[in-house]
């Protein structure tokens, strides 16, 4: 999962600090992400599958599929936009 983040990340040309940037944090703390120190909070996964328009199954090394399932309607404040 940690490799997945970066890789996105790095296909993106995106610094660390401008991922924490988008996800409100600082970079210190999204880096601990990427080396897997620590594990990516639900919310972390979801704003991250997000941006980069991917699952969190991706994410999660659950599927190799990069692309994003067909989402359902939800109602406002069922997920994380």
């Amino acid at each position: 999962m940690y490799n997945r983040i970066r890789e996105l990340r790095e296909d993106h040309d995106l610094t660390q600090k401008q991922v924490a940037q988008i996800l409100n944090m600082s970079q210190t703390g999204y880096n601990q992400y990427e080396i897997g120190r620590n594990d990516l909070p639900t919310r972390v996964l979801i704003e991250l599958a997000n941006y980069y328009h991917t699952s969190v199954d991706y994410l999660l090394g659950l599927t190799d599929e990069i692309k994003p399932y067909k989402r359902k309607n939800a109602k406002k404040g069922n997920f994380f936009p």
